[in-house]
């Protein structure tokens, strides 16, 4: 794992901690697999063990940590069917929310969305642009107006952008600046028209499953 001293301030330990090591899990900052040493973290983040326990709790109730017994904490590690059968669900989940869209849906979450997209991309942060593809997509989801939907559909999203992390370095290297807005410019345009079925397949050739290569 990356080092990055400085003590979190008072004011919300376990949430400071949970965002801290969130970014680092799905920034790249750390391997599948990877242990997570408390003695190490807790001299990092400057808190006792009882924050950083709660933390790491959290993180293990969105999957992105496992603890294992009497072997500690470790970054989560994603099987090809786990893969797999997240894409599928994403999949179902997103085409029940287009198709319940209604006509004239509000789309400000989703312009917004796209805007923040762009500045992190135009800050080269690999997590804020990561995080930006998920918020986007929650956003169009959002548009069914089904709160119970989008909130179980951005859990498979954080899931996956654990997966997505591992594959930041490869995609720098081998795509385009800026192939991840371009995309998902083109999925924005199809939803600016309010058909169903010009979002469906925009996303069909949305190119997400590039990282199952």
């Amino acid at each position: 794992m990356k080092e990055e001293s400085g003590e979190l301030p008072g004011a919300s330990l376990v949430e400071l901690a949970a965002l801290r090591l969130t970014r680092e899990i799905l920034g790249g900052g750390t391997e599948p697999g990877e242990r997570l040493v408390e003695e190490q973290l807790t001299r990092r983040f400057g808190i006792s063990r009882a924050p950083l326990r709660e933390a790491l709790r959290l993180l293990a109730q969105q999957g992105l940590v496992e603890h294992l017994p009497r072997r500690g904490v470790r970054v989560a590690i994603l099987s090809d069917t786990d893969i797999q059968e997240l894409y599928a669900v994403r999949d179902v989940l997103e085409r029940h929310a287009v198709r319940s869209t209604p006509p004239g849906a509000d789309l400000a979450g989703v312009t917004a969305a796209m805007k923040a997209m762009r500045a992190a991309d135009a800050r080269a942060d690999h997590f804020e642009v990561a995080t930006a593809h998920r918020e986007f997509h929650v956003a169009v989801v959002a548009l069914a107006g089904n709160r119970q939907l989008t909130l179980t559909y951005e859990s498979i999203l954080v899931k996956i952008q654990l997966y997505m992390a591992l594959n930041l370095r490869r995609e720098a290297t081998r795509a385009r600046p800026h192939d991840g807005v371009h995309r998902h410019e083109r999925l924005h345009e199809a939803v600016r028209t309010h058909d169903a079925a010009a979002v469906l397949e925009a996303l069909a050739e949305h190119g997400a499953r590039s990282y199952l290569a």
